[in-house]
């Protein structure tokens, strides 16, 4: 496969977490016991720190944003099997497909330069 292909791969997990992660903690399924400021603080901001970079193709901020896509993994893991819905095992299993999307992504990217 291309490189660019791995690319595309990479955007399309990152924005696909990126979006499922603002409108499950804003409209599907706000939390009851925090603020959802702190909600998104904890869970949206650490993607926009790579963000720039993988846009802009980046290698190290590639690199950066696979390692940093297996916190949403394991986070999505710990969702899944804590969920009390069946809607939240939907979005959680959403979230655990787009991080291992944006980690694989990411990863045969800088993998394919070499």
């Amino acid at each position: 496969m291309k490189r660019i292909y791995y690319y595309y791969m990479a955007l399309s997990g990152f924005f696909g977490l990126f979006i499922l992660l603002m409108l499950w903690q804003t409209v599907l399924a706000p939390s009851q016991n925090f603020p959802v400021v702190v909600v998104l603080l904890g869970t949206v901001a650490p993607l926009l720190l790579p963000m720039r970079g993988l846009l802009n193709a980046n290698l190290k901020s590639c690199t950066w944003m696979s390692y940093l896509s297996l916190f949403y993994f394991t986070y999505g893991i710990s969702e899944a099997y804590l969920s009390s819905s069946p809607a939240e095992l939907c979005y959680a299993s959403l979230e655990i497909f787009f991080s291992l999307l944006l980690c694989a992504g990411c990863g045969f990217f800088v993998y394919k330069t070499e």
